[in-house]
């Protein structure tokens, strides 16, 4: 097929140089931008008189025929194209003549294509913040559906100190709301349009950005025609956000294997994201919680091969850029994947109150509790540190836990021991002690609950 840029060159392109130079197996996912971008662009066109009324309306309803064509099926999009853009501009010559060559007046495919993928990116952000708030939902729902349940804390794996597990799940919540600001805030610098930068500089027409800008829902436009034409940061940004995603994802997904497996055993995780062995009858693996965990690399590497490709590119324009649509695509649909299974795999877990309350019970992860009762008796905290540690050590070498160390044995370490003492090192009020704000008590636990319904609503 003759290329539109054929002029300088015959236009004839070696076939292997051709299927190398080719974008069309990618970008196609831009056709709906590609035209609607289009379609604003011969209306500014005939608004400003580069082409006459009729022309404009004429390119517009054509427009119009190939995208209902393609949604209906009646038209494909051929892949022997250079790429969407000159697919949609030779359909379109195809049924309109040299109505349809007009469409292209005052535009470039620098800028053209600029504008489509930030029209596109911008829609995925907004189906990727609603897949967020699916699973903070879901979040929100069991830490509801589990007030109450006492669990060990970890720190460096160890046990430490006992929590809520509800108040464990509002952690990932607060991590997934900073996830939606991020979101939010990319978004904002996305959403103005290149459209009019042309090649690099501009052009001769008295054109109207601002009403093609309008027109396509941005804030504004860009500044600067050299940086509308060059600039990927919001690619970058948006990958950005989205590795910092699937790093919370990936951080969750590594306890909910833990949670899951014997030696834990606080959840049970559905049948229907998990599978099994083909040679070990007994297993059922958390396959959908490894996979997110193990598509975070992925994000990372196309965040990773975007930043390189840019990295020593001069301005404006370079052939190199082309690399950047496969990269955010694949970044993008990775996630949105991994997050329509994480918000039913989240929902659907049952949680084992008992074996979270007997873990925390054997972990002496109320220590640090025994040692505040002897401070609030008046002992300096680094004493009182000491010999709960010596405590710790002889129940573990005599087969005790704290709560059921007889008050004789203590009294021998301090006479500051007193019959109050098993009241206090109790879990559940060593939980509702912790009364500041952000702890893990019931009522500040409410208060995160309340905070992450009130950010979703």
């Amino acid at each position: 097929m003759p290329k539109l840029w054929a002029g300088r060159t015959s236009g004839v392109t070696d076939s292997v140089a051709d299927d190398f130079n080719s974008s069309i197996r990618f970008d196609c996912k831009m056709y709906k931008q590609d035209i609607t971008g289009s379609m604003a662009h011969a209306a500014m066109l005939g608004a400003k008189g580069i082409i006459s009324r009729q022309e404009s309306e004429q390119l517009i309803d054509g427009l119009q025929g190939i995208l209902d064509d393609l949604e209906s099926g009646a038209l494909e999009i051929d892949l022997s194209c250079e790429d969407i853009h000159m697919f949609v501009e030779q359909v379109l010559t195809a049924r309109l003549g040299d109505v349809g060559r007009k469409l292209h007046t005052a535009r470039s495919r620098n800028d053209q294509v600029a504008l489509d993928l930030r029209m596109y990116l911008r829609g995925q952000i907004d189906e990727i913040t609603e897949l967020v708030k699916d699973v903070l939902k879901a979040i929100v729902d069991q830490a509801e559906e589990n007030r109450g349940v006492i669990m060990p804390g970890y720190t460096h794996l160890q046990r430490a100190q006992p929590i809520l597990f509800s108040h464990h799940l509002m952690a990932y919540a607060m991590m997934l709301l900073r996830d939606l600001d991020r979101l939010a805030d990319c978004r904002k610098r996305m959403n103005l349009s290149p459209i009019g930068c042309c090649a690099l500089a501009g052009t001769t027409y008295d054109t109207d950005r601002r009403f093609e800008a309008e027109r396509l829902g941005f804030d504004g436009v860009v500044q600067n025609s050299i940086d509308g034409v060059s600039d990927r940061d919001f690619c970058l940004e948006l990958m950005s956000c989205l590795s910092l995603l699937m790093m919370h994802l990936s951080r969750f997904s590594e306890e909910i294997i833990l949670w899951a497996s014997w030696e834990f055993k606080f959840i049970e995780l559905s049948d229907a994201y998990t599978t099994g062995s083909s040679i070990m009858p007994q297993k059922k693996n958390p396959d959908m919680a490894e996979l997110v965990r193990g598509k975070t690399g992925r994000v990372y590497g196309d965040l990773m091969g975007l930043l390189t490709t840019l990295k020593g590119l001069p301005l404006a324009y370079n052939k190199d850029m082309q690399e950047d649509k496969e990269a955010v695509f694949d970044a993008v649909d990775t996630v949105k994947m991994c997050l329509k299974v994480f918000a039913p795999m989240l929902a659907t877990l049952s949680t084992k109150p008992e074996n979270m309350k007997k873990a925390a019970q054997g972990g002496f992860i109320n220590a640090t509790d025994l040692a505040d009762y002897l401070v609030k008796k008046g002992m300096p905290f680094r004493s009182a540190y000491k010999i709960s540690g010596q405590i710790v050590a002889k129940c573990i070498a005599e087969g005790y836990v704290l709560e059921t160390l007889p008050l004789s044995e203590y009294q021998a370490f301090s006479l500051l021991f007193g019959e109050d003492l098993y009241s206090e090192i109790d879990l559940t009020a060593c939980v509702e002690k912790r009364i500041s704000e952000g702890g893990t008590s019931a009522a500040s636990v409410e208060a995160q609950i309340a905070y992450v319904k009130e950010k979703l609503a």
